[in-house]
């Protein structure tokens, strides 16, 4: 199984305007979240790139497009990392929302939001998580268990797969901060997921990177990702 770079897309013209997009058409990114989409480059410079998945907002497809053109890589549409369908809450602003008795909801207990018109938090992390694994494993078989990939989608969106990545109830999902630009980083393995990195807006991520696979002597077969964790936390050292 391989490392996946959860991507939220860079700043929108929608972000900071107390209205909430969702799946509006035509929002795409500001000054600020161009800048974002510029600096990926640099960002992943070291970081050796085997696919880009994106959702198919603009906003999204826009954050991935100068790092696509550097790398001489395309982008794979992936319906099922869309923004949440908000339904009738979208467009609207969220100072009115929030007077809303759905939104203690959302807050409290979003597995059992459902928006109306839209649909629930519940079947977002379902279809999103679901996506997430069928990629990676596809992308583990093209490249190998130490391949490294990147996705670009939206803030509850990579929340809810990283509530189930970190084995959290997605009630729990709102403890977790996903900032426009940011990378979250989550390795699969055959029995559980490990968490790298969240909400990371630095510059170095090269301490995600898997160590060249190692063959197993006398066979011509590579080893496997380990599925075990370190007792007493990670050492830091590589392989």
């Amino acid at each position: 199984m391989g490392t996946v770079i959860m991507l939220r897309h860079g700043r929108s013209t929608a972000n900071g305007s107390g209205v909430l997009a969702g799946r509006s058409p035509k929002i795409g990114l500001d000054d600020d979240g161009r800048a974002q989409a510029r600096t990926l480059v640099d960002r992943l410079a070291g970081i050796p790139l085997a696919a880009l998945v994106a959702s198919p907002m603009l906003r999204c497809r826009q954050t991935l497009a100068p790092l696509a053109r550097a790398r001489e890589l395309s982008r794979s549409i992936e319906s099922r990392l869309s923004e949440v369908d908000y339904g009738d809450w979208t467009g609207r602003e969220l100072k009115t929302l929030a007077k809303e008795p759905l939104w203690r909801i959302v807050q409290s207990h979003p597995s059992a939001a459902v928006f109306p018109g839209g649909e629930g938090l519940a079947n977002v992390q379902s279809r999103a998580v679901a996506a997430v694994r069928e990629h990676d494993a596809r992308i583990s078989a093209e490249h190998g268990d130490h391949a490294v990939w990147l996705l670009c989608s939206h803030g509850d969106v990579i929340k809810s797969i990283l509530a189930d990545a970190l084995g959290q109830h997605l009630d729990s999902f709102q403890r977790i901060v996903v900032d426009p630009g940011s990378m979250s980083v989550v390795r699969y393995t055959d029995t559980r997921p490990f968490v790298l990195r969240i909400n990371d807006l630095g510059g170095d991520l090269g301490g995600i990177v898997p160590p060249p696979p190692k063959p197993v002597k006398g066979k011509r077969r590579t080893k496997k990702m380990s599925s075990e964790a370190e007792v007493g936390g990670s050492t830091g050292r590589k392989g």
